[in-house]
Formats: structure tokens, sequence, C-alpha cells
């Protein structure tokens, strides 16, 4: 395996290890119990992989390669044995940036290998990389990241945009990877520190 691709490797198992991690602490907001611990986070960790797979007819990722539910586990563990903070919790949340940025362009570059066209394989790069928390505020009964006005889903959208772009004029994976990254990464920073939003609806609310 050549540098890009353990560069690719590590981003994957990263992103996967802060997913599942996310999902334990929604687990630990809710004071669940251990078993249910492992299960938010390997749901959270590996949602947004399985449904991108599935859409694009491919092999699930972690169905041949376990190891995946054994690090969204371990991330489990982790929350278990050290517990939840203010602190924590606000590293969690960067650590998510940086994961949600590589998983975008993660799920981007598989379905571009496939050969899914390339607005298609910009959506994937969207579910990839967000479809795990959806599940995991659904079964945690928390506001989902669809519905709030922090910018989340957009980040992505870009990210993947950018990769899809750049691989489309024939950049090298690195040159394209890294900027499609630091393009999502960036816009989801600023909504952290700067509560950027996108613009909500200007109509009226209908009468009550």
């Amino acid at each position: 395996m050549d540098a890009l691709g353990q560069a690719l490797t590590i981003l994957d198992y990263g992103a996967v290890a802060v997913f599942g991690a996310s999902g334990a602490l929604a687990a630990a907001r809710r004071k669940h119990d251990i078993i249910t611990f492992g299960f938010f986070a390997a749901v959270t960790g590996v949602g947004g992989g399985t449904l991108r797979d599935l859409l694009i007819g491919a092999p699930v990722f972690w169905v041949g390669r376990p190891e995946y539910i054994v690090v969204c586990l371990v991330g489990a563990l982790a929350i278990w044995v050290l517990g939840w903070g203010q602190g924590r919790e606000r590293l969690l949340l960067w650590l998510d940036a940086l994961g949600m940025a590589a998983y975008a362009v993660v799920g981007a570059l598989k379905a571009t290998s496939l050969g899914v066209p390339p607005v298609s394989a910009m959506i994937m790069g969207v579910l990839t990389s967000t479809f795990g928390g959806v599940i995991r505020d659904i079964l945690a009964h928390e506001p989902s990241i669809l519905l709030r006005r922090e910018l989340y889903v957009t980040p992505a959208l870009i990210g993947a945009a950018v990769f899809v772009g750049l691989h489309a004029l024939d950049l090298t994976l690195l040159v394209s990877g890294t900027m499609g990254f630091l393009a999502a990464f960036v816009v989801r920073a600023g909504a952290i520190l700067f509560g950027w939003q996108m613009p909500g609806f200007p109509g009226r609310a209908p009468p009550g």
C-alpha cells in the first residue's frame, strides 16, 4: 500500500472511531448501559458508509472487515471509562468535524472509483459523513443534525464537491483529497467558532 493509501486508511478508521465515540456520547447523555453504548457507537460509526455501499451496489465495507466495528466499540469504551463533560464534549465536537471532513472525501472517492457519476458521488460523500449522525439522533431522541441551523451537512457537501470537481480536472488524489478535506473542515470550523448558518426561509409562517 502506498503512502496515499495508508493515509486514506488512517482517515477512514479515525473517522469511524470519532463517529462511534459521538454515538456513545449520545448514549452517555441518556445514562444507558454499556451494551447500548456499543450499539449507538456501531450504528453511528458505520451507518453512513453502509448506506453508501448499499446505494452504489458495493459490498458493505464492514461486513468483510469487522475491525471497523471493533474500532467503534473502542470509541464507546473510551467514553464509558473516561466519562464525559463539557471539555471532552468540546474536544469530540472538533474531532467530529475532522471525521466529517474526512468521510466526505472518502465517501465520494469510493463512489467515484466505482464509476458513479460526479453529482451522485458528491451525494455519496454527504451521506457517508452525515447519515450515521442522523441515525444516532433519532435513536437518542435528540434534534437531528438535519434540522439544526448550524452548518453541518453544508460543509460535507462543499468538501465532497471540491474533491469531485478537482478530481474531474485530473488533479492527483492527494491534491484533490486534501483540498476537499480542508474545504469541509474550514466551513465546519467556522460554524463551530462563529455560528455560521445558512439563511432561513424568508417567507412568513402560515397563520396558526
